[in-house]
């Protein structure tokens, strides 16, 4: 059985204007669809990602999963003992206030693990005398260490990863990851990450999803998506990635922009930026068989 499982989970939230606005002006509500159907799941001890561009979903499923949204529609079913969440940002998820020793004790005192504070902070790469100082005296990788050992100490055996690097610096970012990875393969975590980097995706995960504008339209084997993308827009997303290698590949970059999620494209919601799309495209929505998510893949198009 999966530890994680979404099952066509869907979540809208109200966006109108005040009620007399709208009622002065004849506006309807208007209500925008952030989540559109997902569905996954997730293995025990796997480190599944979700990427796309800004806005197309993937920090509201991270929300959703970890109970800070209810769906609209949809289940989410957890099947493991506790998760907890590292945020993106380092410097706004820790209180300031608070000395670093009461900050990763407070999930010890309010869940009533058996962890021990100078452990978790030793096991980050700290050192057990960082939990009498503030947040504010620390660089923003060791930020994000104390935010991973505060993650820790309540015990989880799934850790939902919102973009945790995307704040640090490159070489910042390979610490963090490495951590990671390590801390993955001694205490048998599993992780949902989040990210729209796909070069530290591949860095990290066993399978990849990649979302659009709400919709999951490709799911597949890490190995297999960074060396045979099957879905137009992975395919984009993968050739906007710096060649560092300059290996003189031909490279489509992604064009056009994000529709706006309030007035979504009819039909495949990606067809105004497809180089592939036809009339069937513009009417009807393509089905996610296979792990993807396309009428010229179902067609034999591409």
């Amino acid at each position: 059985m999966p530890l994680l499982k979404l099952e066509k989970v869907s979540r809208d939230f109200d966006v109108s204007r005040p009620w007399l606005n709208r009622v002065l002006e004849r506006e309807p509500r208007r209500i925008l669809r952030a989540v559109d159907g997902v569905s996954f799941t997730v293995e025990a001890g796997e480190t599944l990602a979700l990427v796309g561009e800004s806005g197309c979903g993937k920090s509201t499923v991270a929300r959703l999963i970890v109970g800070l949204y209810a769906p609209t529609e949809g289940r989410v079913e957890f099947r493991g003992r506790r998760l907890q969440m590292i945020f993106q940002d380092p410097y706004a998820s820790l209180n300031q206030r608070w000395r670093v020793r009461d900050i990763v004790a407070e999930p010890i005192r309010f869940l009533g693990t058996s962890a021990r504070v100078d452990d978790m902070l030793v096991q980050v790469g700290l050192s057990a005398d960082d939990g009498d100082k503030y947040p504010h005296e620390f660089s923003g990788g060791q930020r994000q260490r104390i935010s991973i050992a505060r993650a820790l100490s309540g015990e989880p055996d799934f850790l939902v990863c919102d973009e945790p690097t995307s704040a640090l610096d490159v070489s910042v970012q390979a610490q963090i990851l490495n951590l990671m990875t390590d801390l993955q393969r001694r205490l048998g975590l599993t992780y949902l990450f989040i990210s729209h980097n796909l070069a530290v995706v591949s860095q990290v995960a066993d399978r990849v999803g990649v979302m659009y504008l709400g919709r999951l339209v490709e799911l597949a084997p890490a190995s297999v998506l960074f060396t045979r993308p099957r879905h137009p827009y992975t395919r984009m997303l993968l050739d906007a990635v710096p060649d560092l290698g300059m290996s003189g590949k031909p490279r489509t970059p992604v064009r056009g922009e994000v529709p706006n999620p309030l007035a979504p494209p009819t039909g495949c919601t990606f067809h105004p930026r497809c180089p592939h799309a036809n009339e069937r495209c513009r009417r009807e929505v393509p089905a996610f068989v296979d792990g993807v998510a396309c009428h010229a893949i179902e067609e034999g198009r591409i």
